[in-house]
């Protein structure tokens, strides 16, 4: 999906999974691939790809460290391909990957991050054993592998100096309860890199036009929404093309419709012109307080964040009126290559949007001249052309072996996930559950032991391309989480986002990487209400950005302290953004006590309070 530039929704996938750009981070796709996006050779800061990354196709022509096509037991690195990685036994193994960062991008990411990177590593080497802490998985015979996952690995008798140990957490994962809406959404995110004009996706009928196969023939009404991210990579004869997305729409009947925009936001991987929004893929700490203004890394980060805000692109019109039997231009938003170095740039859009009547929507990839858009006929004669063309086939669903995500162009069913989360039967969850952990954008070889796939349905989608939105890239989650403290003493718990390493196994809880990967698999914003405040009681609405790493435990989010019998209602809202990797894991877990913290020197020298989790 998104890739940070096939990480131009995961540093690869994601759009949909799209992550964040550098030679090792460039745009993600969204709905598969998050490659992180290009930016200007001044602000290439963000941390290399981990160097086991194989280099495939596009990427390889600019550096770009990042799969395309993820395969079950290999490293994903963005939103729309990915391939959940298979279960590892519990082994200590090396994980140590030589970066090519440049000097000055590891000075700014050290300054930036030292004082908040090492209490996070801390927490990961506990002195023992405990629920809800992590403990060194000790060498032991693998588990019998299944079918469908690759031979594990011989146990390493020596782990080198550099070498990262494989930690479990030992804790409760339980299916995250709630369930996807019926809003339908048109994910484009097929193909990520876009290599000619053509129709990307369209839900026009197809009889009448020049090619049916390339309409979905799927009339909206009411609410729906769009998530689009793609990337440029220019054509061979220019140094300076720029490639247009335009969205079009039409009546399906006899009147006009009156579609509005309920909530939308778009932004590029890198811009030099300051009316269009951009995103670099920044080297950020693992935790920013959000201001809504500048904390983002990568367009899917900073599309994600604005939605979850409320806000509103000023690129965007609030509301349109469509002609009947016309089609009418609602947006043409461009992708310039001029003057970046390497030649790559990337686009997310995703739109809100609500009809008074059925309407058809389709979105072209197309060339205008010079530095203007394809005119309104030329965006008529591309939607009776054909297809763009689409990127990797899909391994089928069912299918044993290594899996090929692909990526996602289709009708999706499902734009937000809400749920309640209290203990079976009651109207609350007691503190005494925690640690308990519940996944986030769970899917197929990828459920963390729970069993569940959140991915969203497709009720239709085009061959050879994704056949579920592995992902769920620009989806809501909304989440209610009513604590109780039904103990005898006081109980103080801590909230994060953790970014575990993938498995579909149960294994007694969630395993993580004493020393992170360089891979970062979550760039985004986080809302959460009803932690503490300095002065114990219950805060408002706080937003938290998250850089996060395969195998991270997050950052602590903030506090719940309760009384015995005391209450208390905890709000977590994200917008899964498309400069990510799934799936993560939502942890309630219990908070170290104070006369525990132990100092520890931090990358810079200094102290640090160490809080093992």
């Amino acid at each position: 999906p998104n890739t940070p530039p096939s990480q131009l929704q995961g540093e690869s996938l994601r759009a949909h999974p799209m992550t964040a750009p550098s030679p090792a981070q460039h745009p993600a796709p969204a709905g598969g691939d998050t490659a992180n996006l290009g930016r200007p050779a001044p602000a290439r800061l963000g941390p290399a790809e981990p160097a086991r990354s194989r280099s495939f196709g596009w990427r390889a022509r600019f550096g770009l460290s990042v799969p395309v096509v993820l395969l079950a037991g290999l490293s994903p690195t963005g939103a729309g391909a990915l391939a959940p990685a298979a279960p590892s036994p519990p082994t200590i193994a090396s994980d140590a990957a030589p970066t090519t960062d440049p000097p000055e991008a590891r000075s700014v990411a050290n300054s930036a991050a030292a004082a908040r990177r090492a209490p996070t590593q801390a927490r990961l080497a506990p002195p023992e054993p405990m629920p809800g802490r992590l403990a060194a998985l000790p060498v032991a015979p693998a588990p019998a592998a299944s079918p469908s996952s690759p031979a594990p690995a011989a146990p390493a008798t020596a782990a080198p100096a550099q070498a990262a140990a494989v930690v479990l957490r030992r804790q409760t994962v339980e299916a995250l309860p709630g369930g996807l809406d019926r809003v339908p959404v048109l994910n484009d995110n097929n193909p990520e890199l876009i290599t000619s004009q053509g129709i990307l996706l369209s839900s026009f009928a197809g009889r009448g036009r020049g090619v049916a196969t390339a309409h979905l023939d799927r009339p909206l009404q009411g609410s729906f929404e769009l998530f689009s991210h793609h990337v440029f990579a220019g054509r061979p004869d220019s140094l300076d093309s720029t490639l247009w997305i335009g969205v079009l729409a039409a009546p399906r009947g006899d009147r006009p419709v009156t579609l509005r925009l309920l909530g939308g936001a778009t932004a590029l991987s890198q811009s030099l012109d300051p009316s269009q929004p951009a995103a670099p893929f920044l080297p950020l700490p693992p935790l920013l307080s959000q201001d809504g203004t500048s904390v983002w890394s990568g367009p899917g980060s900073r599309v994600a964040t604005e939605l979850l805000q409320r806000s509103r692109s000023p690129l965007l019109p609030e509301q349109w009126t469509l002609p009947p039997r016309q089609i009418t231009t609602l947006l043409a938003l461009p992708i310039p290559v001029r003057g970046l170095d390497p030649l790559l740039n990337g686009r997310n859009l995703q739109l809100r949007l609500d009809s008074d009547g059925a309407v058809d929507v389709a979105t072209v990839a197309g060339f205008g001249k010079g530095e203007a858009p394809p005119s309104a006929a030329q965006w008529q004669q591309l939607l009776e052309g054909n297809l763009a063309p689409r990127e990797h086939a899909p391994t089928p669903p069912g299918a044993s072996g290594p899996v090929v995500y692909s990526r996602v162009s289709g009708v999706q069913i499902g734009s937000s996930w809400r749920a309640r989360i209290s203990d079976p039967g009651r109207a609350s969850l007691s503190v005494s559950r925690a640690p308990i952990s519940w996944p986030i954008s769970s899917l197929i070889r990828g459920s963390l032991g729970t069993g569940q796939v959140q991915t969203a349905p497709l009720q239709l989608f085009y061959a050879n391309t994704a056949w579920a939105a592995h992902g769920n890239y620009g989806v809501l989650y909304d989440l209610t989480i009513p604590l109780r403290n039904d103990t005898s003493v006081p109980q103080r718990l801590e909230l994060s986002l953790d970014s575990p390493l993938k498995t579909d196994q149960p294994i007694g809880g969630l395993r993580f990487r004493t020393t992170p990967s360089t891979a970062v698999t979550f760039r985004g914003t986080v809302e959460v209400s009803g932690l503490d405040r300095d002065d114990g009681r219950p805060s408002g609405r706080r937003a938290f950005h998250l850089v996060l790493r395969s195998g991270m435990p997050g950052p602590a989010l903030g506090q719940v302290s309760l009384a015995p019998g005391q209450q208390r209602q905890l709000q977590v809202r994200l917008i899964y953004p498309a400069d990510a990797t799934p799936p993560q894991a939502l942890s309630l877990l219990p908070a170290a006590p104070k006369a525990a913290a132990a100092q520890v020197p931090d990358a810079a020298g200094g102290g640090g309070s160490a809080n093992p989790r």
